[in-house]
């Protein structure tokens, strides 16, 4: 063997080794997740745009129609909806666009929600939650699922929401408290139908 095809087959070696070495630090990264809590509040101040109808009442049920606008954040929108009309039981379903989005998937190990982004535009095929009563205050509880333009979706837990261009709540309020409560088995917000406060 002469000297240059040693040269060339350790050059080969040397460069098959950074790949794998690059390759490995790609999928250690893509591992590396973020984690958060699963009871932490939305952030007040954050749907500016947010307006509020009340289409219909019957007895002490009502409902209403929530639309936020460009730049609003869901989670902020939903929670200060709650709050200004002091919401005790409410469940709703809404729609919409967003121009990002992040969602949690639990980890019953960690005992937090594994967080997924979307980072671009897409369409909200569908969120549904509630609103119940933690700590004295309103507490939304939200899942949503996101389709991007490549058709797929992607969904779980609502942590955040940017809107963009709009985005349509229809809630329906409902006289009867209910009530949240830490479950020491998961360390999350459950609601408990027996709970008086």
């Amino acid at each position: 063997m002469k000297g240059s095809e040693i040269i060339t087959i350790s050059k080969k070696i040397r460069n098959g080794a950074l790949t794998v070495v690059f390759v490995l630090g790609a999928a250690f990264a893509a591992s590396a997740q973020e984690y958060v809590s699963l009871t932490n509040p939305a952030k007040p101040g954050r749907a500016p745009g947010a307006k509020v109808k009340l289409l219909s009442m019957n007895g002490e049920t009502r409902t209403y129609l929530l639309v936020l606008a460009t730049g609003d954040e869901v989670t902020s929108g939903i929670e200060e909806f709650a709050q200004k009309y002091q919401v005790k039981n409410a469940h709703y379903t809404a729609f919409g666009d967003a121009t990002s989005a992040k969602f949690g998937w639990f980890d019953k190990d960690r005992k937090m929600f594994k967080l997924a982004n979307v980072s671009e535009p897409s369409e909200v095929t569908g969120l549904v939650g509630d609103i119940s009563l933690y700590n004295g205050k309103p507490f939304a509880h939200s899942h949503a699922s996101v389709a991007t333009s490549d058709g797929i979706c992607h969904g779980g837990h609502l942590l955040e929401l940017n809107v963009g261009p709009t985005f349509e709540f229809y809630i329906t309020v409902e006289p009867t408290a209910v009530y949240k409560k830490i479950s020491p088995e998961f360390n999350a917000l459950v609601v408990d139908p027996d709970l008086e406060k």
